[in-house]
């Protein structure tokens, strides 16, 4: 069962996009690689209970299991030892990250507050995004009963793309409401 944005991209991305670019192959024309969504928790160390409503919240949100995070060296500053948990994140791929993707732009974006458009300048130079979001509660399977507090996570959006230009091109003619400049 092919989603929603994969048949958009197939039938009218790729074209375009062959088009603007001019590739003679199929295979250059840039796609969707893979989707992180990553959550950093501080206060796991201290509190286990953060670190479940995380997974739990995650998991609803994507529809996989994330994984815990820990911490790779001990930073007495912030009171953490070698392999403390802090954080939980989940890679998405195939149907899952355009099912993911499609979510994130049709529904969860157009809630945020006084929303003009996600910025053009959060590419990374080599055609993938990142985006952070301020509250989970901008996802429509999230009941706001059942969360104990409002965390953000950031989005990662890795593409074939090989330059920005193209990177912005595909999420354009995806949907991905960038704010004009």
């Amino acid at each position: 069962m092919a989603t929603r944005l994969k048949t958009l991209y197939q039938e009218t991305v790729i074209p375009k996009l062959t088009e603007e670019f001019g590739y003679s192959n199929i295979h250059q024309v840039p796609k969707l690689a893979k989707v992180i969504v990553n959550r950093g928790l501080g206060e796991a160390s201290q509190n286990a209970k953060a670190l479940e409503s995380s997974m739990s919240e995650l998991a609803v949100i994507t529809g996989q299991k994330p994984v815990v995070t820990r911490a790779k060296k001990a930073i007495a500053g912030f009171k953490i030892r070698k392999g403390m948990p802090v954080g939980v994140m989940v890679t998405l791929r195939r149907e899952r990250m355009y099912a993911f993707v499609d979510r994130t732009i049709n529904l969860a974006l157009p809630r945020i507050r006084d929303f003009r458009g996600v910025s053009p300048k959060s590419f990374d130079g080599r055609g993938n995004y990142s985006l952070g979001l301020q509250e989970q509660i901008l996802f429509p399977e999230i009941v706001y009963d059942n969360i104990d507090q409002i965390r953000g996570m950031d989005v990662s959006i890795v593409t074939t793309a090989n330059t920005d230009e193209e990177g912005r091109a595909l999420l354009r003619e995806m949907g991905m409401p960038f704010r004009s400049s």
